[in-house]
Order: C-alpha cells, then structure tokens, then sequence
C-alpha cells in the first residue's frame, strides 16, 4: 500500500513515520500499522499490547523504561498534539545518554518508533490529548523505571511556553535523576532488552 514514509533520526533506530492516509468527501482512512512494512524497514514490532492514555494540556509523562520485558513502542496521537521525547539508555550505543523530541498530532497523524532500551514520555500540549501506545511486550511493574523529566544532564528542551504549568503524578514527580539512574544501573543491558 502506498503512503507510507520512513524517517530515519538522528538516533539509530529511533523512525518518525507518516502512514497511509486516504482523503475523500466522507473523511478519511488511516493505516497505521502493517507488519510486512515495518518489516521491510528494519522495525520487527510484534505487538504485545496497546495502552491508551487521556491527558489536559500541561500533563508531562515519563520519562519512563522497564528494565525486563523492555518495551519498543509506536506511539500516535488520536485526538489532541504533544512533545514527544525518547532518550537512548541502550548499553553500548553511541547515542546512549541523548535524547529526541518530536511534535506529534491528530491533525499530523505521525506515529513514532521508539526501539527497545529507551526512557519515554511527552508533555500534551492541547486539552483533551488521546495517546496510543502500540508496544512490543507486556507491562512488568517490577522492572518499571523513570528519570525526572527535568533532569539537568539530559536537559530536554520541553516547550514549556505551550502550556501555562506542568501537571505531574505523585510518581513522575519522585523520578531519580540521570546521576542515579547511571549509578543504580548504568544502562540498559541486551539482557534486560532481549
């Protein structure tokens, strides 16, 4: 099917894609997925599950990882826009420690890849933001981890002028920082990103 685009990023394996869409007097079609494409571009995601998330202008989510059972994921908004971040932990990469941030919309209907070994999240940027999370394997709370979204090292440049103030869970507000997530596991290692 014709429509698809694949856009390499500055970070291996990290792919923005526009997917097929159909225009006609009704509305529109959409094609977001289709694993014989991916595949024929390198991204071998074999879904596990898809979570939905529902958030006001200002929420910030992440930035999150598992340490087993590591999560690649296609993330797309449905409804709403947001700045979409991923930060490269895999152990050994030469990007480790950088990070990519990506305006993501409804009205654009670009997906993003975001390959095993990574820490995500996103700031919505209009009330009413529908996230979909397409991902690779199941969710294990145990080996669930952050970095706080503000983490000078890093130093993400969030459009914060967007949005009139921050609005973060309990949990994403008590996120370590880079230094401790460096100390307590210094990357993620192809064991736990099998």
């Amino acid at each position: 099917m014709p429509g698809f685009l694949f856009q390499t990023t500055a970070i291996s394996g990290l792919t923005l894609i526009t997917s097929f869409v159909a225009f006609d007097a009704r509305g529109y079609l959409s094609k977001p997925f289709e694993k014989s494409i991916f595949d024929a571009h390198g991204i071998e995601l074999a879904p596990w599950e898809e979570l939905r998330s529902f958030s006001k202008k200002g929420v910030l989510r992440g930035l999150h990882f598992q340490r087993r059972h590591s999560q690649d994921k296609l993330v797309q908004v449905l409804s709403g826009a947001v700045y979409d971040v991923a930060v490269d932990l895999r152990e050994g990469s030469e990007t480790f420690g950088q990070w990519e941030g990506f305006y993501l919309s409804a009205e654009s209907k670009q997906l993003l890849y975001i390959p095993k070994g990574f820490a995500h999240g996103f700031l919505a940027l209009e009330d009413g933001t529908l996230f979909s999370y397409l991902c690779g394997d199941r969710y294990d709370p145990e080996s669930d981890g952050g970095i706080c979204w503000n983490d000078p090292q890093l130093a993400v440049d969030w459009p914060l002028e967007r949005v009139e103030k921050v609005i973060l869970s309990d949990k994403d507000a008590a996120l370590p920082n880079f230094p401790e997530f460096l100390e307590r596991y210094g990357s993620l290692t192809a064991e736990e990103t099998p």
